[in-house]
């Protein structure tokens, strides 16, 4: 069994880091690094247009957790940010 936290969100857009690869503490399963929100050109409908984006990064403990279950999560977190509406249901 685990004790003390699993699970870690780790801040570094703040001081304007695009990008990182966290690394997990032991004995958590995962870590999760948030990146600097920045403005980037994305094609939407056939045009060119520019959102907020910024690069998340889940490191996980494999021992702990299968890779595809992490990109499960990964996903479900940018579902919720791309409609954060969701979160009212």
């Amino acid at each position: 069994d685990m004790q003390g936290g699993t699970f870690t969100i780790t801040n570094l857009g703040m001081f304007g880091t695009k990008s990182f690869a966290p690394i997990v503490n032991p004995p958590e399963a995962c870590i999760l690094g948030l990146g600097a929100v920045e403005d980037r050109a994305v094609a939407r409908d056939g045009s060119i247009t520019v959102r907020p984006m910024s690069t998340i990064t889940l490191a996980a403990d494999h021992r702990i957790l299968d890779g595809a279950e992490a990109a499960k999560f990964l996903a479900k977190i940018r579902e919720l940010i791309e409609n954060p509406w969701l979160l009212l249901l």
